[in-house]
């Protein structure tokens, strides 16, 4: 029942060493927290999960396959939102997601998506005219296109307000219970406590701790995941 399996991956930049003997697993169904500061590994590690970087060595298994050499395979499996994709601003919602229904094999029925993701009522605006909240709401509807077994979402909430943040919070909690496998890339510890079942805490491109959100906040002594964190990773910035 693994979804994903990672075994001592590693990748350099040159002579930097972005993912240094990084290893977990995510079961199906799981909602598994990513988190760290900038330039710890986390989206290096994720571009591996999904095929866009070939790591330097170790393995990354997605539904026992590799997502570099099945990546055509699997892109009819996983719905991916990474934090730097953005869409050309004259682009309208409606065209956006019948667009991108289009690459999938077999697809959900755009129009139906766009109205379990609350976009019918935007389907005429267009990118550029978009509030952030909005903009995250259209990356995961077009995430949910390909009916995707496994989505990963990077930085989904970074910029939005908090209002927009908490309704995020809810999408992200109705794939979770739809049994969907998520895997949540987050600067914010309150989000990862909220949502998910486990937590890498990724610190200088290696995974400094490993486990559910309430067990890191007791092993060390603490009484918040942002506080484990901070006595986790110590100086290692």
């Amino acid at each position: 029942m693994t979804a994903i399996e990672v075994t001592d991956l590693r990748k350099s930049y040159g002579p930097t060493r972005a993912v240094d003997g990084v290893s977990f697993t995510v079961a199906k169904g799981e909602t598994f927290g990513v988190v760290g500061h900038n330039g710890a590994g986390k989206t290096t590690t994720v571009e591996c999960l999904v095929g866009l970087r070939r790591p330097d060595s170790g393995s990354v298994r997605v539904f026992g396959e590799d997502p570099v050499r099945r990546r055509r395979v699997l892109a009819q499996r996983i719905g991916v939102q990474l934090q730097e994709s953005e869409l050309p601003d004259r682009l309208r919602v409606g065209e956006a997601m019948r667009l991108f229904a289009a690459f999938y094999e077999r697809p959900d029925d755009w129009r139906a998506v766009m109205d379990r993701w609350g976009l019918a009522s935007i389907a005429r605006k267009a990118y550029g005219d978009l509030s952030g909240g909005q903009k995250q709401r259209l990356k995961l509807g077009m995430a949910m296109l390909g009916r995707p077994e496994l989505v990963v979402l990077d930085e989904l909430t970074t910029g939005l307000d908090p209002v927009a943040r908490r309704e995020t919070w809810t999408l992200i909690g109705d794939l979770k219970a739809s049994g969907t496998t998520v895997v949540l890339v987050s600067h914010y510890m309150d989000e990862a406590e909220e949502l998910c079942d486990r937590v890498a805490v990724f610190s200088r491109g290696t995974v400094a701790a490993l486990a559910g959100p309430r067990e890191l906040v007791d092993i060390t002594g603490t009484s918040s995941l942002e506080q484990a964190y901070f006595a986790l990773i110590g100086e290692a910035r």
